[in-house]
């Protein structure tokens, strides 16, 4: 048995190759986390699901005294609370508390009250567009961080500077990850202050306001995490999986007749979230035919849990139609992910007005010149396209 290591992930040039390698030693298998130290890797989907549901699995960090967390990812000690304290880093029932309050302001009618607004950034966005662009750069990337922006209720002369922010976090230089968090958490702590007591209309302004039926609210600390978390999470994913899905349309030549079934599909075949927050056995747990001892890390790989054969037919095919399709894109259990509906709602939106603004997109250039951005999330480096409009 090999070991597996995690800190390759990032510069693989094969992800999915390098991530089914991880379930080639069976469901549950050791491997190595970021920083070399010990983890159990999940790669199978009945396994994960265990996992993700099962509270003998922590999500909370300070529950464990393996990982250092904040050094690993190069977060300095004055900020890396905000960063790693977020929603999924909780259990209950600190994350029961949690999630009632923040789900009372991010509720499904906002989401939906957004669809006008989504159809019409993406129509704007496709204006005056050359024959040939980049689509990251010029409609998958602004398009999520104009409907985030607006829904956290972030001014728009404030968007550059953020995204520049948001940018630095994951890059390769300490400082520049320092000063991105830095700046993040200072500025948002500023727009929380300017917006308490003005009773806007965004997202922002509903968690600063409100209260649980026992008149809970959400602190200062909890408002900055949850706040900058919602803004990192709520356009770099979406990006992802709006030029992921166009980059297999493409490359594939599929024709989408139902295209919420084939975002569904995108999400399961190629979903930009490929590795789950860290969970931490509190006892003795039998997985997938080994024990996993109190204290042992375990890391649920989405990407191979979703092609796992026990689980989808044919998991190596893309299947725009396929109907039984239980993916982990958005993960499962307590800690789904929050945003999954806006996610859903702008990629699908982004391709049904791709497609009909755009129906001759081809690719620009071959598909061995496409690559992947280094990271522990799939992300495209840029995808050329050329439009010839209808």
């Amino acid at each position: 048995m090999t070991m597996n290591h995690l800190r390759d992930l990032p510069t693989a040039v094969d992800r999915d190759a390098f991530l089914a390698a991880f379930a080639a030693d069976g469901p549950v298998s050791r491997g190595a986390y970021l920083d070399g130290s010990p983890v159990w890797l999940v790669t199978g989907h009945a396994e994960s699901l265990l996992v993700l549901t099962d509270l003998r699995f922590s999500n909370d960090p300070t529950k464990q005294a393996t990982f250092d967390l904040a050094a690993t990812a190069g977060l300095p000690d004055d900020v890396a609370p905000y960063l790693l304290r977020t929603l999924g880093a909780y259990d209950p029932p600190d994350h029961t508390r949690l999630r009632r309050l923040v789900s009372r302001a991010f509720t499904a009618r906002r989401i939906e009250r957004l669809r006008p607004r989504i159809q019409q950034i993406a129509e704007e966005l496709l204006d005056g567009l050359p024959e040939q662009f980049d689509l990251i750069e010029c409609f998958a990337y602004p398009l999520p961080i104009a409907v985030i922006c607006e829904l956290l209720g972030v001014p728009v002369e404030d968007r550059d500077t953020w995204r520049v922010w948001a940018g630095d976090l994951t890059a390769p230089e300490p400082a520049r990850i320092a000063a991105g968090a830095r700046g993040l958490v200072a500025y948002m702590a500023r727009l929380i202050a300017r917006k308490t007591g003005q009773g806007g209309d965004d997202l922002l302004s509903a968690l600063i306001t409100v209260r649980d039926d026992d008149g809970d609210r959400l602190s200062e600390h909890e408002l900055i995490a949850l706040s900058v978390s919602i803004l990192i999470a709520g356009h770099e994913t979406t990006v992802g999986l709006i030029s992921q899905s166009v980059h297999l349309i493409l490359t594939r030549s599929l024709k989408l007749d139902d295209v919420e079934a084939a975002v569904e599909e995108f999400l399961r075949y190629s979903g930009p979230a490929e590795i789950a927050v860290l969970r931490y056995a509190l006892e003795p747990v039998e997985l997938g035919g080994v024990l996993i001892g109190a204290g042992e890390a375990v890391q649920v790989v989405y990407a191979a849990a979703n092609r796992d054969p026990r689980r989808f037919d044919q998991p190596q095919v893309l299947d725009p139609h396929r109907a039984d399709n239980p993916h982990l894109g958005f993960g499962h259990g307590i800690h789904y992910c929050l945003g999954a509906a806006l996610a859903r709602a702008e990629t699908q939106i982004a391709l049904t007005t791709l497609l009909r603004r755009f129906p001759g997109l081809e690719p620009a250039v071959p598909a061995d010149r496409i690559g992947w951005q280094p990271g522990l999330r799939r992300a495209l480096t840029a995808l050329p396209v050329r439009a010839r409009a209808s």
